[in-house]
């Protein structure tokens, strides 16, 4: 038996969240979970980026 460094319970639980699931509906699962987690940030770092340079300009 190969041996990992996740335990018996871990691995019943993705199976049986994940198991019938293809490659591509995992990943794209995971693709819109970090996109949801963008959005809802309101610091994003793009919005941080520009937000930065604002209150730069308005303090100099």
């Amino acid at each position: 038996m190969r041996r990992s460094r996740f335990s018996e319970a871990a691995i019943y639980t993705w199976k049986a969240k994940y198991g019938g699931w293809e490659v591509s509906e995992a990943r794209r699962l995971k693709a819109l979970k970090a996109e949801n987690t963008r959005l809802k940030n309101p610091l994003s770092h793009e919005g941080h980026v520009m937000d930065q340079k604002r209150l730069h300009r308005l303090h100099t």
